[in-house]
């Protein structure tokens, strides 16, 4: 059974370079009722970051094109927005939550709904 968010749900940023693996994941988290935004590059997301001060958890994949990966991402959110939870994933490698920032929360790759709602609702 996947924990239901309340009212006062955050915001929740996904960033995905993998327009279908973003799809499922912005599809799942709102079938559960989080409001989501979604964004290909970390370069996107700090964009998207700066404009918006509803956005309560960060879920990045870590493996992504351009001048910042998912862990640069996340050490820069941790950084600038102390406030943003962090759910990190990726499919080539396994990370700890000491591995990440802010005791940031890991998801391996392939996940599920439930995995996922879970971190999420967990982080937030």
């Amino acid at each position: 059974m996947s924990p239901h968010p309340s009212a006062f749900s955050p915001v929740v940023l996904i960033v995905e370079d993998e327009a279908l693996l973003r799809m499922l994941a912005v599809d799942f988290l709102e079938e559960e009722g989080f409001v989501v935004l979604e964004a290909a590059t970390a370069e996107e997301a700090v964009s998207i970051l700066e404009s918006r001060a509803d956005i309560g958890v960060l879920f990045t994949d870590v493996n992504m094109p351009g001048t910042m990966d998912g862990l640069g991402l996340a050490t820069h959110v941790a950084e600038r927005w102390p406030h943003i939870r962090l759910v990190v994933t990726s499919g080539r490698q396994g990370l700890t939550s000491d591995q990440l920032p802010d005791d940031g929360q890991f998801v391996q790759k392939p996940y599920g709904q439930r995995q996922l709602v879970s971190a999420i609702a967990h982080a937030a």
